[in-house]
């Protein structure tokens, strides 16, 4: 059974406020202890929401259940029962809905107490993600920088407010089993999606962060771990590696013909990664090129028609 892994890194820029959520008149990031010191993150639910919106956006081939209305700012369902079997984000991404119980219910495993009122019971319709997303960590820490602003009121208010700010670059990680899907022809949408996300998140929807990936590190591989999640790493100069990477290849843990390695990464460690080439890993400068190659890869193991790819 084939699983396709991802390790994606954004290019550098600067990150407002993800969350809608404010202290006080300062709009914050969300931020973790990451290797001792404060770092700012992304959840995996917004990564989610960007790549359904993409799906949504770039063509009528993608039928998606859940659609963003722009104008009412807000979701709108295709189908309420949900349908993996149509939908691609029901299939991909998964759905749950939680209703409460109708009528009054008995569990017929219990004994029933003499005074005792019975428990209604809802009812869960539910599908796992097979797309599984890691939160995004910030590869450089972050050191508090806020930007103070100010906008007039009604009658000559003026009110004063501040944003968290921090110029980085995010890594994330994802996972998916084509096999789980209804249809795995489905793979090839994931993969161009991810590769290719403008905004996700973002300041009350005016922020723009381009999260489509400057560096990747994708692996296809019947192995059922990815191994080399969150591998970049990123020096005081800005230099970007994946020591981590590297010496899971020495070791043996991973196979280097499963690698596909892309991006700014080539440049910035390229005496490392040729000899990962010289290994076998499929090394390209350019993103597009690499998700082409291992699409055709993807498409011949999985025995998908051609017009996948397209």
């Amino acid at each position: 059974m084939f699983h396709l892994f991802g390790n994606l890194l954004t290019g550098y820029g600067t990150a407002a406020n993800n969350r809608g959520e404010n202290e006080g008149n300062i709009t914050t990031l969300q931020k973790l202890l990451w290797k001792g010191q404060v770092h700012t993150t992304v959840s995996a639910e917004a990564i989610r929401w960007a790549l359904r919106y993409y799906w949504q956006t770039v063509s009528d081939e993608y039928a998606v259940n859940r659609r963003w209305d722009d104008d009412k700012n807000d979701n709108k369902w295709q189908d309420d029962n949900f349908n993996e079997t149509s939908f691609i984000d029901d299939d991909v991404l998964g759905f749950m809905r939680a209703e409460a119980a109708k009528s009054e219910a008995y569990d017929d495993n219990e004994p029933k107490k003499k005074g005792k009122k019975s428990v209604p019971k809802g009812t869960t319709t539910a599908r796992r993600g097979v797309l599984e997303v890691t939160r995004a960590v910030s590869t450089t820490p972050y050191v508090g920088d806020i930007t103070f602003n100010a906008k007039s009121g009604q009658k000559s208010s003026t009110s004063l407010y501040g944003t968290e700010i921090h110029a980085t670059r995010y890594q994330y990680g994802f996972a998916l089993t084509p096999n789980r899907l209804k249809d795995k022809s489905r793979i090839i949408p994931v993969l161009n999606g991810l590769t290719s996300l403008g905004e996700v998140a973002g300041n009350h929807s005016r922020f723009l962060y381009d999260f489509s990936p400057d560096s990747l590190v994708l692996r296809w591989t019947h192995d059922f771990s990815p191994r080399f999640l969150y591998c970049f790493e990123e020096d005081e100069d800005g230099i970007i590696s994946v020591p981590d990477l590297i010496r899971r290849v020495e070791t043996g843990d991973i196979d280097p013909t499963e690698l596909w390695i892309a991006g700014a990464i080539v440049n910035s460690d390229s005496e490392q990664l040729e000899e990962l080439e010289e290994r076998g890993a499929n090394v390209f400068k350019g993103i597009k090129l690499a998700v082409e190659s291992l699409q055709q890869k993807i498409a011949l193991d999985l025995q998908l028609p051609q017009r996948e790819l397209v």
